[in-house]
Parts: structure tokens; sequence; C-alpha cells
């Protein structure tokens, strides 16, 4: 059963939050640190400030609410999403699936545009926002991807395209590979191309993919500190983020300053507003654990519908196309001169443009 899902905090617990922050228990900073040591102490006071007194959720709520939303129970799990239904009724579903640290908020700037040549659904990945903290065991990448499917049978959907960046890349190609009868297409803003075991080409790539590689290598060899967090203790980590809206603050935030691009111009309240949905759904442990659930080893699974990587310069890692080709059919490739890790919020004009090229031959 679909069920229709409006947003609606309730007040006391925006009050919490407004006691919690004013509450806040600051930690001491080294003089001159800039950001050796983490996000900078001033950065986070002055956001917390703005969170506090400045920043308006009723405003963002309000915002969400303009797009159609529903909840509905697949394999046990509360699943929420936006649908918007395009005037044309023979326009290509679209499903968009968000990262971390991100949400449906990321998408909130190219919906409307989108919805012009798709019926687009915008779902929370279980265990994040709305979607509400998972209750068992065994919710990886592969079993949300399979929700997906259900999901848009469920909405009467044959044939769709699917776009993700972040966990939303993982998620969509296991997509295409899940339901390739039904999925027509796969858009990437984010593809980690690692050179399989064996692989002698490097010498056949260009100088800009050489460079890519090292990266990609360097990456590998040194995780994010929250990934190996998440991957191995994610419940001790959670009981700061989840009892303290500051600490959450400051996790999140040090990520979208450090995966965006510099010149990108992602407002304080499009942070806050994500940064709120985490916490307004206590949703900072279920989501850490989608790392510790989904093992990677191995190849990536085959995705057999044809596949567009739109390649932002500021990204955590640029894709190597000749790499990419070992496993996925290329079909549509973007390099972007701006952007970092959260295309749609960071460069929706690009990112409209280039999900609208990749389509427009699969319809």
């Amino acid at each position: 059963m679909i069920k229709p899902f409006r947003v609606d905090i309730p007040q006391r617990d925006l009050d919490d939050l407004a006691d919690r922050l004013a509450r806040t228990r600051w930690p001491d900073e080294l003089p001159d640190a800039g950001d050796d040591y983490g996000i900078p102490l001033a950065r986070v006071r002055e956001l917390a400030e703005y969170w506090r007194t400045g920043y308006d959720w009723r405003a963002h709520e309000t915002e969400l609410n303009r797009y159609p939303q529903f909840t509905t129970e697949i394999d046990g799990q509360n699943v929420h999403f936006l649908h918007v239904r395009s005037a044309d009724p023979d326009a290509l579903p679209l499903i968009l699936t968000h990262g971390w640290p991100g949400s449906v908020v990321e998408f909130l700037d190219v919906i409307g545009p989108l919805s012009q040549q798709f019926h687009v659904v915008v779902p929370s990945i279980p265990g994040f926002g709305f979607s509400g903290p998972t209750r068992e065991r065994g919710w990886d990448v592969t079993r949300v991807a399979r929700a997906w499917a259900e999901l848009m049978r469920r909405l009467g959907y044959r044939r769709y395209g699917a776009q993700g960046g972040d966990w939303g890349s993982v998620i969509s190609t296991r997509l295409g590979g899940i339901a390739p009868d039904h999925v027509v297409g796969v858009h990437l803003t984010y593809l980690p191309t690692p050179p399989p075991p064996g692989w002698t080409g490097e010498a056949d790539l260009s100088e800009r993919d050489r460079a890519r590689l090292a990266r990609i290598r360097h990456l590998m060899a040194h995780r994010h500190p929250h990934q190996l967090l998440y991957a191995t203790r994610p419940q001790t980590v959670s009981y700061a983020l989840h009892d303290s809206p500051v600490g959450q603050l400051a996790w999140i935030a040090e990520k979208f300053a450090e995966w965006a691009d510099p010149r990108s111009s992602i407002s304080a309240d499009r942070v806050l507003t994500d940064v709120s949905l985490y916490w307004l759904t206590g949703t900072a442990a279920s989501a850490a654990r989608l790392v510790r659930e989904s093992a990677f080893g191995g190849p990536p699974p085959p995705c057999p519908p044809p596949v567009g990587v739109a390649v932002l310069p500021h990204d955590i890692t640029q894709s190597v196309r000749p790499l990419a080709e070992l496993t996925y059919e290329i079909q549509h490739w973007s390099e972007f001169d701006r952007g970092g890790h959260f295309a749609a919020l960071e460069v929706p004009d690009l990112f409209v443009a280039d999900v609208r090229a990749f389509f427009r031959d699969l319809r």
C-alpha cells in the first residue's frame, strides 16, 4: 500500500534542538589550527548559531511539502519517496538516488526542471531521512536496489531510468543489474574506477587518466576516516552523532566543505536542511550502518543497461573511461568544468542538461 506523506515535525522536537544547541559544550582548538585538525571551531560555531537563531526549518519543511510525498512498506522496511509526475503522460520515469551525507535535499533544485521530461521519483534510502531507521541486518546496497525495483513496479513503471552519485551510484548500477529488462539506462555523477587484478593497461592511458588513477590508488590505500568508522564501529560513533546536534553538524558540514568545488555556492540553509533531516529523523546510526552492511570485494556485479557518466573536476575521484569500459557499456561521457561531489546541489544546470542528453535517445 502506498500512503500519502507530509512532513510535519512536532514543535517539541524543534524546541529540543534549539535547547541542545544553546547548551553546546564546545571543545578547545589549537591557535591558528585552520582545518589541519578538522573543521574549524569558528565555522561550526557560526553554523550552529545560525541553526539556532536564524535558520527557519518550517520554511524548508514547506518547500519539501510542495512535492507529492508518499511512504510504502517494502521488504519489511518503510520507504519514503517524492513522486512528481510530468505533464507529459509519455515521459520516461526516472529514479534519483542520493548518497551520504546527503538526502533527498540534494535534488530539490533539479526536480522541477527534470519533471518537464521525466516522471521523477526520489526515494530516501532505507536508514536515511523519512524512511526511518532500518530494523534488521542485511540492508545493503543490493537490497536497496531490489526495493527500488519493487517501488517502480508498484508505481506502474515498466521502463525507467536510474540516476545517482555516491551511494546512489552503486545502488543505481545494482538496480540496472537486478532489473535489466526495465532499466533503460543508468546515469552516474560518481563512478570509482579501480583497476581490476592483473590489469596491465596503464601504459596506454593518457597523462590525465594516469593522474586520476594515481589518486584512485591513493584513496584505496587511505580510506576516508568516516568509512573506517562506519565499516567497523558504526554504533559507537552514532552515540555522539545521535545525542549532539553540533556533533552531527560538524560531521556533515565538513564533508560538504571538503568534497564540493570551492567555487560552489551551496547555501548554509541547504546544508542545515540536510543536517536537520538526519537529526530530526534520528537516522545517524542507521545511515552509518549501510557501510558495514555493504561489504565490498571483488569486481562489481554486471550492469547490462547503457551507462552515462558525468565527471566533476572537484569530486572525491574522477573516473577513468578505459577502466569504466571494462565493466560497463559506456554510451555517454561528460567532463564538467565545475562542480564536486554534490552535482545536483552544486551545478544543477549542468546536471539537468546532462541527464536530459543521456536519456534523450533511450526514451
